[in-house]
């Protein structure tokens, strides 16, 4: 309950204090040298103390909400009414299909898989919010090994076996999960899918075989850059797994502006289309800065050196900028990156 309410607190911060950062040449930050911020009077100065840090990451944060749209005010946290629209037994496990109150005029949908030890009372278990790749046709049930898919996808059917419990929402626009953004308020579908995983955070812990103290997040590709953008928000995200989640929006498919235009890649509907507005040098964050702002927590990134979608080196580039600030909290080895020779 503490660290739910710290939540609240600190989203009702986000939602009412924030405003977007300078952009334009010469006014961004180096997104390369995270030890710099900038001081009440507008000049740039080095960051010598956590505390310094965190007015950076202040910045980073208003950066991210700049491009994704604020996050929802707290008069849309209502009551969760879940329903458990399917139940089946898998196992080791209980796989439920379940929709939940994300919001007064959206229910979100999602698979939540629990131990039966949990369930009986034997113990409790971790909870993991796992978050799915892009897949237009089977969506999360691919993350829940409900509809088989590419090999490695359903981690959240491994993580149950493992005795965690696990909870994989649907990503908005994406297979039979179509809410309509507008007309919910949203200015990208990312922001959409961060207060879901939010309210399905939320859900994990007011389940009383759930162990309280914090979660982890685990997704790939999509779900690679999701579970970063919902732990940056969401303090209580305790531990980050990114499998082929990102690269720098400078080398996305090696700087081809083809691939960086309106409605392309990045700026569909579905992800963030204001980042069509803007020169990819001024986009007002990246990941470097993203990973940064998840210290001191424990980060591991997948990064293949095939991967088709996101560059390896770029991922060294930024894991090396955001190690400063693994570093300034002197736990350099809490953020890893591996390079499997594997495709995408």
């Amino acid at each position: 309950m503490k660290l739910l309410l710290a939540s609240f607190v600190s989203l009702a911060a986000l939602t009412t204090a924030w405003s977007a950062p300078p952009t334009g040449p010469g006014l961004r930050l180096d997104r390369t040298h995270l030890l710099s911020y900038r001081a009440d009077d507008g000049k740039v100065r080095p960051v010598r103390s956590v505390d310094d840090w965190q007015k950076r990451r202040q910045e980073i944060v208003q950066g991210m909400l700049a491009v994704m749209g604020p996050v929802p005010d707290l008069s849309q946290r209502v009551p969760l009414d879940v329903r458990v629209e399917e139940e089946t037994e898998v196992g080791s496990y209980v796989r439920r299909r379940i929709t939940y109150q994300s919001e007064p005029a959206s229910r979100a949908q999602a698979y939540l898989l629990i131990p039966k030890t949990a369930l009986s009372g034997e113990r409790t278990a971790p909870g993991v919010l796992c978050l799915m790749s892009t897949d237009n046709q089977r969506g999360n049930k691919q993350t829940v090994g409900v509809l088989e898919g590419r090999p490695g996808r359903a981690y959240a059917a491994e993580l149950a076996e493992r005795g965690y419990v696990a909870i994989a929402p649907a990503y908005p626009l994406l297979a039979d999960y179509q809410p309509d953004l507008a007309k919910l308020g949203y200015q990208s579908g990312t922001m959409k899918a961060i207060w879901d995983n939010m309210r399905a955070l939320d859900l994990l812990e007011a389940l009383p075989h759930v162990r309280k103290g914090g979660f982890g997040a685990i997704g790939h590709s999509l779900g690679g850059h999701n579970s970063i953008y919902t732990a940056v928000l969401d303090e209580r995200i305790r531990v980050v797994i990114s499998s082929c989640g990102f690269d720098s929006f400078l080398d996305y498919y090696d700087g081809n502006d083809a691939v960086w235009q309106t409605g392309k890649g990045w700026t569909q509907t579905r992800y963030m289309p204001r980042l069509a507005a803007y020169p990819r040098k001024d986009i007002p964050f990246d990941f470097h800065e993203l990973l940064g702002a998840l210290a001191p927590r424990p980060v591991y990134v997948n990064a293949p050196v095939n991967d088709g979608n996101f560059r390896w080196q770029s991922v060294d580039r930024i894991a090396a900028a955001a190690g400063q600030i693994y570093q300034l909290y002197d736990v350099p080895a809490l953020l890893r990156v591996d390079h499997p020779d594997c495709e995408h």
